[in-house]
């Protein structure tokens, strides 16, 4: 571990050894990254926490954005200290701390606020952990896999990541009823087990580029991407009689504050003899419009998966029978189609843009996934359930088609000694995207909500003998408290009317409550808001779609991009 080797003293073997591993390691950290999703309710139940409670609302946001925001924070310093002090090294570090934090998160004793902030203090110590593994593996890969193999065991590595994000919220839906602690403890052997392997086995086989750490370009664009992410977490809950809070003076400080000091960290790093970030790497056509595409389409999918989740959880499920505590576990079963199109096409695609070239899989993907997301507005809000599972399928296959080629022709860009900072670059922008997504999303669904949804309410509330002030009054209420309370598997008609529930004739009680009352009242609004974010994502794909077409390689194939320059000779443009 302490001294670079080569791949001649490795064998021919290492380098199947190094997928092996890294793809354990992604596929466990991004399960970790949504595994709580689905869990939340068990979780806040366990240590008797109510999260919609306005008071908890920031534990609630915090749980569920927290991993998100640390790893898009850290993942492109820790790929630069790869580049600097070995990279399977960094990748150890990354799999131990991960690990420890998954044993301290699952022996949670406390209760109340003490154990809320325990929990979200280690999730975001895991978060540390995962951005070791996320911005060294691809690294790893790269150095360790022949060009013409990259596109294969990047796609392998791709399908971890993703596929982990969707299979989360099964494992989260299966464990969490039964002990909320398993959600956590389940990640504890597969890191003994990792962390043990990777010491043993992973060498560094480039060379270690010495230089001094950047402290300059890392505190202010820690600085600045943490405001800018706190800000989008807390613009989602309501300000001053708004339903959102992005009037809120802090949010707009923290956003604007955020901005002007990446700005500063940009201009800090064009007069930096190491920067954090090597923004020549950016002259590379290559690398830049495949980082754009990268970005884009994560946009486009990033806020998705819970917007696929409400509109499960929150109507189509309850139309379907299911009881509200039931919907959390089945929104996650019922979205597996996506997954199994994210898999039979990621390695697919991997394998066959090595031999055929990467562009038609690239754009073909991106445009394959607009169109999906085209026919999802197509769909009725209670939708036939066969034909959502051949959009969900198609809509993964396009996905899996974009995520290997682009992530090999990327990679394949870079400079040896610049990897692991350049894989820290793209994993910035991939998780940073996804948090701005959920925030886009989010913010999409509850303007068209704010807009129709009061009224509809009141009205539906007053017709079924509720009292006209109470009725007005829970219509007033911010729309993210409806949509959070579907989110979590809560009868939200039952949660928004509590006590007053008895004053109404049993009948009437039994129906507000019921499987149709909520869905039917949410469908349309939901609709609107619905139709909004499908668009934004349809155009954030289109936009990736033509970004991979003029960033493609002169050959086309991401397997045979010529070996750039070392850092520090003139930058080629690899682009035709």
């Amino acid at each position: 571990m302490s001294s670079v080797r080569s791949l001649a003293e490795l064998g021919p073997h290492y380098k199947w050894i190094a997928l092996s591993n890294t793809t354990l390691g992604m596929l466990i950290a991004t399960i970790n990254s949504s595994i709580v999703l689905i869990a939340l309710p068990d979780v806040f139940q366990g240590i008797g926490i109510n999260p919609l409670d306005p008071a908890n609302t920031s534990y609630l946001l915090w749980m569920i954005m927290g991993f998100l925001i640390v790893t898009a924070v850290l993942v492109v310093s820790f790929g630069r200290l790869g580049d600097m002090y070995g990279r399977a090294r960094m990748y150890n570090l990354g799999f131990l701390i991960f690990t420890i934090s998954s044993i301290l998160l699952a022996i949670t004793w406390m209760s109340g606020d003490a154990a809320a902030l325990w929990l979200i203090g280690w999730r975001v110590v895991q978060g540390v952990g995962g951005a070791f593994l996320m911005a060294n593996s691809s690294a790893i890969l790269t150095d360790a896999f022949p060009a013409n193999q990259r596109g294969l065991a990047l796609g392998i590595n791709g399908v971890a990541a993703v596929a982990g994000s969707f299979l989360g919220l099964v494992v989260g839906g299966v464990l969490a009823p039964v002990n909320w602690h398993w959600v956590f403890l389940v990640s504890v052997p597969f890191g003994v087990i990792g962390t043990i392997w990777a010491y043993l086995r992973l060498h560094d086989t480039s060379p270690r580029q010495k230089a001094h750490l950047d402290w300059g370009g890392n505190i202010t664009f820690a600085a600045g991407l943490i405001a800018v992410m706190v800000a989008i977490t807390y613009g989602l809950q309501p300000y001053g009689g708004h339903p959102m809070g992005w009037t809120n003076p802090w949010v707009l400080g923290a956003l604007i504050g955020g901005l002007a000091v990446l700005g500063l960290f940009a201009w800090l790093e064009l007069r930096t003899a190491n920067p954090l970030f090597d923004l020549s790497l950016f002259k590379i056509r290559v690398f830049s419009l495949g980082n754009l595409a990268n970005l884009m389409a994560s946009l486009g999918r990033g806020g998705l998966q819970f917007i696929l989740i409400i509109w499960l959880q929150g109507i189509w499920l309850p139309q379907h029978g299911y009881s509200y505590e039931e919907t959390p576990l089945w929104a996650g079963i019922y979205m597996l189609p996506m997954t199994v199109g994210f898999l039979i096409a990621a390695p697919l695609s991997g394998i066959l843009s090595d031999r055929r070239g990467a562009t038609f899989f690239t754009t073909g993907g991106m445009v394959l996934t607009a169109l999906t997301f085209f026919l999802l507005t197509e769909l009725p809000v209670n939708f036939p359930y066969p034909l959502f599972a051949a959009l969900l399928v198609v809509n993964g296959i396009g996905m899996g088609m974009f995520t290997s080629p682009n992530r090999a022709e990327v990679m394949s860009s870079l400079p040896g000694n610049a990897r692991g900072a350049g894989a820290g670059m793209t994993a910035t922008f991939q998780n940073s995207a996804m948090v701005l997504s959920i925030g886009i999303f989010f913010s999409l669904i509850i303007a068209g909500l704010s807009t129709t949804l009061p009224a509809a309410m009141n009205t539906g509330l007053t017709t079924h003998g509720v009292p006209a002030d109470a009725a007005n009054q829970l219509a007033q209420l911010p729309a993210v408290a409806v949509l959070f309370a579907a989110f979590l598997g809560y009868n939200p008609i039952e949660h928004l009317l509590g006590g007053s529930l008895s004053g109404l004739p049993p009948d009437q009680a039994a129906f507000l409550t019921g499987h149709s009352f909520f869905p039917s009242l949410v469908t349309q609004p939901f609709a609107d808001g619905l139709h909004i974010a499908f668009w934004f994502a349809i155009i954030a794909s289109l936009v990736a779609a033509v970004a991979s077409w003029f960033g493609r390689t002169r050959s086309g194939k991401a397997g045979v991009v010529a070996e750039p320059a070392p850092l520090g000779a003139p930058v080629p443009d690899t682009a035709g």
